[in-house]
């Protein structure tokens, strides 16, 4: 998810769309959301034929699907799975120098049973992402790692927010270099699941706006009609976090119906926009997971529907 993008927020509080339009029809989970120069961008989960799909908008309302288009062609390094590294929710940076990066998450060699996050650079932002030869966190003695996401303070500094496979299944920031790669400092946990949250968290986020940040955060198994978006504020970036409550669950309304199962979800670099994952057929979780797309309202510190 390009959280750079998502850090300016025009009001004090998250809030969250209001009528969300189904935009994909067809199996595309993890959403990430990042503009450009020539428009919009989302990068999602190994789907369609591909190991990262790519759709783009003009105009951020109608979506296309670009059919056959891997953002990451391969080849990819040992340490992935070779007979298919299965992809998991990639997420694009754009640099200080004009290069894009995707952290992205996929079947380790190791452990043919585990993912653990890599990291690709590219000049172009469709790609084609060349993998970096080591993976960027690979904690196979916790199940590996997942869901990495991008996060750029106003002081410059950069960090990568991911997601442990633990039993308490952490969400980590974890400062980085200038390159959107290279560690630089401590992990530090942010948070871990509870009660409330089934079996893990994860798809974890990080916004800020008027010295608040956000941490948003998917609950349950995505398969679960529990499944849902939640987030947590902070006046440090390093947290303590204080959990605040649901962005999205199923029965929410939509332009034709209910959500079933959303979560996943990306913001716009202005805090105006989202895409977000639910089941395409209900709680038929075969059909694949469609993308939405939603505008974004905060309204002073309420999460509403405009």
């Amino acid at each position: 998810m390009s959280i750079r993008g998502i850090s300016l927020f025009a009001a004090s509080a998250l809030s969250v769309f209001a009528a969300p339009v189904r935009v994909l029809n067809v199996d595309f989970p993890d959403p990430s959301l990042i503009k450009a120069d020539d428009g919009w961008y989302s990068f999602a989960t190994a789907g369609n034929g591909v190991q990262v799909q790519v759709a783009t908008s003009s105009d951020f309302k109608t979506w296309e699907l670009l059919k056959g288009h891997d953002a990451i062609p391969g080849p990819f390094p040992d340490w992935t799975k070779k007979e298919g590294p299965e992809v998991w929710a990639p997420d694009v940076i754009k640099r200080d120098d004009g290069k894009f990066v995707m952290y992205f998450s996929a079947l380790t060699s190791k452990d043919t049973s585990a993912h653990c996050i890599g990291t690709a650079t590219a000049t172009s932002i469709k790609g084609p992402y060349t993998p970096n030869d080591k993976p960027f966190v690979c904690p196979l003695d916790k199940g590996g790692a997942i869901d990495a996401v991008g996060f750029q303070d106003d002081d410059g500094t950069r960090y990568v927010i991911y997601k442990t496979e633990d039993a308490e299944t952490t969400i980590h920031l974890q400062p980085v270099k200038s390159d959107g790669i290279t560690p630089n400092g401590n992990t530090t946990a942010l948070l871990q699941k509870e009660p409330e949250d089934g079996i893990l968290v994860e798809a974890p986020s990080l916004v800020k706006n008027e010295g608040t940040y956000y941490l948003t955060f998917s609950s349950h198994r995505f398969d679960s009609p529990d499944y849902d978006a939640k987030y947590a504020t902070a006046k440090n970036v390093a947290g303590p976090y204080t959990r605040q409550g649901q962005i999205l669950k199923s029965g929410d309304k939509t332009d034709n119906g209910t959500l079933t199962s959303p979560g996943g979800a990306d913001f716009s670099e202005d805090g105006k926009k989202i895409v977000f994952h639910a089941h395409r057929n209900g709680e038929d979780v075969s059909q694949g997971r469609a993308m939405y797309r939603a505008d974004v309202s905060l309204d002073g510190g309420e999460i509403t529907i405009n």
